[in-house]
């Protein structure tokens, strides 16, 4: 197993500990090997990578998502759970993704934005539902 691979288990793990479990089932069937090369390469060699901290790279991740526009809701939202994971507030992420109008549009900021209400809206539920048991 590589250096790389290792890494970004690891990395991934502290994001997501259910994250290669899922790529897995939803990718290797079509893709075999996908998971590992994206959790190696992505991960491992990318955010593994020394001069920015976790949740720096995390906020970048949202800014290229959002300007990438509609298509990338999906990513857009586990992003932005990797993002809380990584220490950021719903507030620095919220400015990330308004930063992104001068650069994307308002178009994607406003769906950076509805995608970023969403998942706060989610964790919101389930964290009254815990709360109530």
């Amino acid at each position: 197993m590589s250096e790389a691979l290792n890494r970004g288990r690891e990395i991934a793990r502290r994001l997501n500990p259910d994250l290669e479990a899922t790529l897995r089932s939803r990718y290797d069937d079509l893709l075999p090997g996908f998971t590992e090369s994206l959790v190696e390469w992505g991960y491992g060699r990318h955010y593994a990578r020394p001069g920015l901290d976790l949740k720096t790279r995390q906020l970048c991740t949202i800014a290229a998502l959002t300007v990438l526009g509609g298509q990338t809701a999906p990513q857009l939202k586990v992003n932005i759970e990797h993002t809380l994971a990584a220490g950021a507030s719903r507030v620095e992420i919220v400015e990330a993704i308004w930063q992104m109008a001068v650069y994307g549009g308002l178009p994607a900021a406003i769906n950076g934005l509805n995608a970023a209400r969403e998942v706060f809206a989610e964790r919101d539920q389930t964290s009254q539902s815990e709360q109530a048991r």
